[in-house]
């Protein structure tokens, strides 16, 4: 098993992660709907620098992932809940044991546990009243 060492290792996760994500029966609806083919190339970017930034502290990321996640969620009727949250996490997590191990890995979990649960209750926070279920 290999480490979390480089940027090309970031890319590979993020690649092959989001490749999960796109055919989920969950999730692909999700992402496929809010974000394009053509687009794609650039996110996968985005996110790998996102991911760099946040586990290696190399200051590329800019953007504001609550913001973007709660415009989506509003797109989709306020549908978005704890259940997404929770496979999204499942399928990164897996996705990591089965390319890498470390400290890096361990990391990459971490962050995505504590990242998963805020946005979703700052999300959470953003819906109206009567969708809040």
């Amino acid at each position: 098993m290999k480490t979390i060492d480089t940027r090309e290792d970031l890319q590979i996760l993020v690649n092959t992660f989001y490749s999960k994500i796109r055919k989920d029966a969950l999730l692909g609806p999700i992402f496929n709907t809010h974000i394009s083919e053509a687009l794609w190339p650039d996110h996968l970017v985005k996110l790998t620098d996102f991911w760099e930034t946040n586990l290696f502290g190399v200051p590329k990321f800019k953007g504001n992932p609550l913001q973007k996640h709660t415009k989506v969620d509003k797109v989709a009727d306020y549908t978005i809940n704890q259940v997404h949250f929770g496979k999204w996490l499942q399928l990164w997590v897996e996705t990591i044991n089965e390319l890498f191990e470390g400290e890096y890995a361990q990391k990459a979990i971490h962050t995505a546990r504590k990242m998963a649960t805020g946005q979703y209750l700052m999300m959470w926070q953003q819906k109206p009243e009567h969708k809040k279920h």
